[in-house]
Order: C-alpha cells, then structure tokens, then sequence
C-alpha cells in the first residue's frame, strides 16, 4: 500500500463529501477509492469512516487521523514549493483575520514589520471577534483564540493564553480577602460580555465547576473600555491574559483566585488546506508563526 496516496485518498473523501465525488476528484474509479480506503482501514486495525448510502462521517479515530494526514500533507507541498519557489519573492495581497484585542495588541505591528521586509506584499487585516469562514470570504490566515472545530482547516499551535481575574492594588486593598470563588459574590465586578457566559464566570476546583453569579457597574462588549474601568478601580474584572499583562507588570493590576482558572485556551495560525498554497500565504504563515511563539512566551 502506498501510504501517501492512501492518506490523499482518505483527505479528499472527507472533503469531497463522498467516495464517488473523491474518485473524481482524484481522476480515478470509485472501486480504486474503495480499495484505497479499505487497505487503510485495514493496516491501521481502525475504522476511519462510517458509511451509509447517503453520507459519510468520521469516527473518533478518523478525526484524528484525518489531522495528521492534513498534517503531512501539508509539509510535503510545502517543502515542493519551496523548491520550485526559491527564486521567486513573495508578492500580492494578504487578507487576514484575528481577534479585535489580540489583532490590535500583537498581530498588527506583526504584520507591519513583514510588510516592510517583503514590499511586494500588501493586506488587509480584519480585526472580528468572530470566526469567518475563511474560504466562504477568501480570508488566508485567521489567528484565533480558543479550540477550534474545523477539521478541514490546518492550525499551527503558537502558546497558550489565560483567563485572568484582576483589579487594582487599591481596591483589593479596600475588600476582604479573595481566596476563593464564593468571595466574588460580594464583590463590585465589570463584566466583560465578550469573556461571560452570561451574568457568571466560571472558576475550577479540582473537579468541580463554580459558576459564579457576579454584580457591579458595568457591563460591556468591549475589552478596551472594561478594561478601562477595571483600571480606574470600579471593580474586578475577567480578561485574557496578553489583554492586562502589561498592567500586571506594571503592578497596576493584580492578579486573584490564579488557582481557579480555567484551563488555558489555545492559539493558534489557522489557515485552508490547499495543494497549491501561494508562496506569499507559506512565507507568512512560517514567519509569523514563529514571531507570534516568542511574542506569546514572553
């Protein structure tokens, strides 16, 4: 069995849809994808895909298989590219996406220094916090903050980020102690919209979930103006952690209940699955990748 057209194989049955609309695809008989499919399943002892007579859909198994196929797939254009690219800068337009705050903080001035390296590229950055779909609106790269669900999108892991609870020096000064989530109860808080599952934040302890119904002053869908407020001492707040990591060193913020966060929440450079990859789109994505690991670990 030949491995690599065994997993183009399975890539392009799950992205096509089904075993007939891969055959044409991939220019061959439905019986070959058939065959193909099988001999896979059967060297890896495992079920990819359940299959009935109008759809398919992967199993547990066939999901994470499906990911390091994308995977590998993906550094074997890559690396062919690159060699039949060497001569050729990259050049054209970039259209990005990421996060409002996150976008502002550190994928702008990111974007601005490659564009000064390599002035044959322009872009457009979409600062949303929501995800597009990036080939219903021709995005190339999306950064994005939390798990993602689309399997037919590769995704490079650059660091993790937290949910922090913090307020001013002075205002945890004026409280009681904060030692646990049910001393949120009592407490002035600026709610985040954008962070809340409704009117309650969500702490950890050990296995157990505190829902944490909180009160306060204001409520807003904006990161900057709450932030704004938690800084001006008008009660705690709930941000992700590269939003107040400044004010944190700074020590205009301090950080409480750290034990009880949630689990970190990935980031990650999200990009389509294409064969033909654009040098501009391959040269961005390895370089920001990179930046973004050292950015985030500092």
């Amino acid at each position: 069995m030949n491995k690599l057209n065994a997993m183009t194989t399975f890539v392009q049955i799950v992205d096509s849809g089904s075993l007939t609309a891969a055959a044409e695809v991939l220019d061959t008989s439905l019986p070959t994808v058939v065959r193909t499919l099988a001999s896979l399943e059967e060297h890896l002892k495992t079920r990819l895909l359940t299959r009935t007579t109008r759809k398919i859909a992967l199993t547990e198994e066939g999901r994470s298989y499906l990911e390091r196929c994308r995977h590998i797939l993906y550094e074997i254009d890559a690396a062919e590219l690159e060699l039949s690219a060497q001569q050729a800068k990259p050049s054209g337009k970039l259209l990005i996406t990421a996060p409002v705050m996150f976008g502002s903080m550190q994928v702008a001035p990111l974007l601005n220094q490659f564009l000064q390296n390599n002035n044959q590229v322009n872009a457009e950055l979409l600062l949303l916090d929501r995800n597009v779909n990036l080939v219903e609106e021709g995005v190339d790269v999306a950064i994005r903050i939390g798990t993602l669900s689309d399997s037919t999108m590769i995704a490079k892991n650059v660091g993790h980020v937290r949910k922090v609870i913090c307020g001013t020096p002075k205002l945890l000064n004026s409280l009681s102690p904060i030692n646990h989530p049910k001393d949120l109860l009592d407490v002035p808080c600026i709610r985040f919209s954008g962070l809340s599952h409704g009117a309650h934040w969500q702490l950890y302890e050990n296995n157990k979930t505190h829902s944490i119904a909180i009160k306060g002053p204001l409520v807003c869908n904006d990161g900057t103006s709450s932030l704004d407020a938690v800084c001006e001492g008008m009660g705690l707040g709930l941000f992700l952690s590269y939003q107040v990591e400044s004010k944190i060193a700074s020590g205009e913020l301090q950080i409480v209940l750290a034990e009880f966060e949630p689990a970190p929440l990935p980031v990650s450079v999200v990009y389509s699955h294409t064969k033909l990859m654009s040098t501009r789109v391959r040269v961005f994505v390895d370089w920001v990748t990179q930046e973004l690991k050292q950015a985030i670990k500092r």
